[in-house]
């Protein structure tokens, strides 16, 4: 049996004024794409690059359905959020370059997919 991984992540820029959240099944490289500037949009636009959360999942519906929940969420809201897991805003993709390391993700709930069965 396949496994599926997804990833709900949080973006902001160096200077921590704007957020982007997105959905992916491959964070690794989406965090490529968007640290090369090779997508157009908002992210290329305002350098947002600097992951600061970041949540796992293996159901693809529970990973939109929470994908869509944090954008709804106001800024403060969002900023807890971060706290959680990353008190200092630091970019966690830069730990994934040291030997060994790899940051513990949040686990994204099912509870909203299950909800809907």
């Amino acid at each position: 049996m396949k496994d599926y991984n997804f990833y709900v992540y949080i973006l902001t820029n160096w200077n921590d004024t704007v957020m982007y959240i997105g959905m992916t099944n491959n964070l690794e490289r989406r965090l490529y794409e968007h640290k090369n500037k090779l997508v157009e949009g908002f992210t290329k636009k305002y350098n947002v690059n600097k992951l600061v959360y970041y949540e796992h999942g293996t159901d693809v519906h529970a990973a939109i359905a929470r994908e869509k929940e944090i954008k709804k969420w106001r800024r403060e809201k969002k900023n807890n959020l971060v706290m959680t897991m990353n008190p200092a805003w630091k970019d966690l993709s830069l730990e994934w370059e040291a030997p060994g390391v790899s940051p513990t993700p949040s686990v994204i709930s099912t509870s909203a997919s299950e909800e809907k069965s």
